[in-house]
């Protein structure tokens, strides 16, 4: 048996408590500055603590989400940009959140890495700090790990959990019907789903992306841009008129996938391809994928983030409403009396 001639330590072995100390103490004014009603921040708990009675609700429903940022994650690495992505991390959970009618109330983060970097995590944080303020909730927590030899140098993986609440009689969805129209409010881009084949495009078609132009953009500004966080938009809708029977989150999968998940199996959705502009970036991936426009609408958001389904009798009102707060939206479809339970597409991508 070998004779141990040198003590081992934890920070030997490749874990440093110091420098965590040093990155909990840089981030606490960050932290803190997402404070809101029911969460009084205050890092080193063992758990972090929301006070019910502190928020105006009547009779609360809890909804949670939890979600990651994906493949998105290699762009950052291999380009170094680390202060939007945090804000695609809240924005993964909190629109989900918002889909079932919910405020987000507070949002805790798991950070893991080879070897903790003081500087790139803090970039981290300070897109999900951002990313909680958009969203109006607290981050009241999270967890730092450093796991050497786990990843590579330099790389990290993200997770974020969000927990909201809403009165039991605002729950989405509610009751769809044959005729109710469905509104698209766009995205800002890829968002968070889709990056493995970008990848694959950008690294097949060895494309530089950093000085590659699209509408006056880089495509590594495209391709970075960080996912929108709807509850500005959706907070302004619901407090204006009670005419939102569902909300759809469009992630991964698209319209195809995401959009049957709020109504029942006896309808399906018509849409409209042509009913709205479709970005540049979507462009760009068509023509270098060769993707058929259904296999885009499967995969992408192709320009739609989020999908509000409409009560038909309100609808006009609806789309007053938006045009009085200036949110941006598209009629792209109504809701038929189809058994297939799917999207049903018309027409062709508006490119």
């Amino acid at each position: 048996m070998k004779k141990q001639s040198k003590k081992i330590t934890y920070k030997s072995s490749g874990v440093d408590i110091d420098e965590g100390n040093k990155f909990v103490s840089e981030i606490s004014s960050l932290v803190k500055s997402t404070q809101r009603s029911g969460a009084d921040v205050n890092l080193g708990g063992f758990g972090s603590v929301f006070d019910l009675s502190k928020v105006n609700f009547k009779d609360p429903l809890i909804i949670s989400a939890t979600d990651g940022v994906g493949t998105k994650l290699k762009f950052a690495f291999e380009h170094n940009i680390h202060s939007t992505i945090g804000i695609d991390l809240v924005a993964m959970c909190a629109n989900d959140i918002i889909a079932q009618g919910g405020e987000p109330m507070f949002f805790l983060d798991y950070f893991a890495t080879s070897k903790l970097s003081t500087e790139q995590a803090k970039e981290v944080i300070i897109g999900i700090t951002e990313g909680c303020k958009l969203a109006g909730c607290a981050l009241v927590g999270g967890e730092t790990a450093e796991l050497p030899g786990f990843y590579q140098q330099g790389h990290y993986d993200l997770a974020g959990f969000c927990v909201g609440l809403v009165e039991r009689e605002n729950l989405l969805p509610k009751k769809i019907n044959q005729g109710d129209f469905i509104i698209g409010l766009p995205s800002h881009g890829i968002h968070s789903n889709g990056y493995s084949l970008v990848n694959k495009i950008v690294n097949d078609l060895d494309i530089d992306i950093k000085n590659k132009k699209l509408s006056g953009y880089t495509l590594l500004d495209l391709i970075m841009r960080p996912t929108k966080i709807y509850q500005n938009e959706i907070s302004k809708i619901t407090k204006s008129i009670d005419s939102i029977k569902a909300i759809a989150h469009i992630t991964g999968g698209g319209l195809t996938e995401n959009l049957p998940r709020v109504f029942d199996d006896n309808l399906s959705a018509s849409i409209d391809l042509n009913s709205y502009p479709i970005q540049p970036i979507f462009s760009w991936i068509k023509i270098n994928s060769g993707l058929t426009d259904y296999e885009m609408m499967e995969t992408f958001n192709c320009g739609i983030g989020m999908v509000l389904i409409i009560d038909e009798i309100q609808y006009e009102n609806t789309l007053t409403m938006l045009k009085n707060h200036n949110i941006e939206s598209f009629t792209i479809g109504r809701i038929i009396d189809e058994k297939d339970h799917k999207v049903l597409y018309n027409n062709q991508l508006n490119f």
